[in-house]
């Protein structure tokens, strides 16, 4: 039972609030040389030694560093004012332009912060100067904002290959349904909502400054066509076969160069900023992962995985029950610590169960990564509330943040079960 007492003492220091990495590593390093002492650490380097040379982890800082300087770019403020310009005339027109670009924002760039923090400084000023719910408003941000965890490229989708061996292609290509039919469903719910309350989603007027609506469209499709050729040579390039996810993202990042460069706003300084800000997010995930190598070893000798593989086994319903369970356990843990810990500690314990079930890995992770998404919206600590709370203005109040996305977790939490009772309807079987 040491390994359950370690996960559990574990968790405790996450809730409480120590770092995540330290965390890890120093309850593995205590309780493995309480139950095995020191040799049980002497293949430690070896394991490092692999995680630094795999190059399917080499994809996480070079998406990053597209997204960072596509953001850096104003890419998001071009975006949401051509996507404005043209929905505005529907009702709830932009708050469909919003979640458009945040589809594109999360195809681009993959960086949930970023998408929900630009939105919030130019979609949110906007929706409330024409008379926009605050709950409308506040939950369409959130909610657009965390597409970048399902739809490719996304950082969750390769750090999941990576535990769980899959190809990391097979999961962009798998995550493309469930993304589309997410889109959809946003839509069609702004669509309903303003059309039975048409004083909380207003129309907006046409551009004054643009004589007609044809030049209107042209001025738009203006700012989405560049971004929009990048997703398509990245992405395409993976599911052509053409390249792996490590050299698209290698693609990604000398095209977000070449975008600024066409937006006119490269500079060395760019550069270096963007490069600066991926090393500290990179940093941050790889020494969440060395932690969790550590802490998955002591878990692992001590004898937890034995035991908790035998429970999780027994359970009533074979393949379907474990499923039910190990969701719901991973959609509780999201509402307190990081998808980044539940990827690296709670996948690598279910796997083993899930392939003795006969699960397919692919349909496992993508019900993994839909349901880590709804983890950003879940409060009390859900990263998206907190991003949007920071930047919007002092009338928004956080009560209106959390009622604003409850539906939007509603219809995350129903796409995860029809992904789990119908993977043929996805191609997940």
């Amino acid at each position: 039972m040491i390994g359950i007492v370690m996960f559990c003492v574990a968790l405790l220091m996450l809730l409480v609030g120590f770092p995540v990495a330290f965390t890890f590593g120093g309850v593995a390093l205590l309780f493995g040389l309480f139950a095995e002492g020191p040799e049980l650490f002497a293949f430690m380097p070896f394991r490092i030694q692999s995680i630094m040379e795999n190059t399917v982890l080499m994809a996480v800082p070079l998406f990053v560093f597209m997204g960072i300087v596509l953001q850096r770019t104003k890419l998001a403020e071009q975006l949401l004012e051509a996507m404005a310009k043209l929905f505005g005339g529907v009702r709830g027109g932009l708050a469909i332009s919003t979640v458009l670009v945040g589809a594109l924002l999360a195809a681009s760039t993959g960086v949930v912060g970023a998408s929900v923090v630009a939105m919030g400084l130019i979609s949110l000023p906007v929706m409330l100067k024409y008379k926009y719910d605050k709950s409308l408003a506040c939950g369409t941000i959130c909610a657009s904002g965390t597409l970048g965890q399902i739809i490719p490229p996304s950082i969750i989708l390769i750090i999941l290959g990576d535990v769980l061996g899959i190809p990391v292609g097979d999961l962009f290509k798998a995550a493309v349904g469930p993304g589309f039919i997410l889109i959809g469903l946003y839509i069609v719910y702004i669509l309903i909502y303003a059309w039975r309350k048409p004083e909380a989603a207003p129309a907006l007027p046409m551009d004054e400054d643009v004589n007609s609506k044809t030049e209107q469209y042209v001025k738009a499709l203006k700012a989405i066509v560049p971004p929009l050729a990048l997703i398509l040579i990245v992405l395409g390039s993976i599911f052509a076969g053409i390249a792996t996810p490590t050299e698209s993202s290698a693609l990604g990042g000398v095209g977000a160069i070449a975008l600024a460069t066409v937006y006119g706003q490269f500079s060395w300084k760019m550069v270096f900023d963007s490069a600066s800000e991926t090393v500290k997010v990179t940093a941050m995930v790889f020494a969440i992962l060395l932690g969790a190598t550590a802490f998955s070893m002591a878990f692992t000798y001590t004898g937890g995985d034995y035991i908790v593989e035998e429970l999780l086994s027994d359970m009533p319903g074979g393949a379907t029950g474990f499923l039910i369970l190990s969701m719901l356990a991973i959609m509780v843990l999201g509402f307190f610590i990081d998808f980044v810990e539940i990827s690296f500690i709670i996948v690598p314990i279910l796997a083993p169960v899930a392939d003795a079930l006969g699960i397919a890995p692919v349909w496992f992770a993508i019900l993994i990564a839909m349901n880590l998404q709804t983890s950003f919206l879940t409060p009390p600590f859900g990263f998206s509330l907190f991003y949007l709370k920071g930047v919007s203005p002092p009338e928004v109040r956080t009560v209106d943040i959390y009622r604003g996305v409850m539906p939007f977790i509603a219809m995350q939490v129903a796409v995860v079960i029809s992904i789990l009772l119908f993977p043929g309807f996805y191609g997940l079987n």
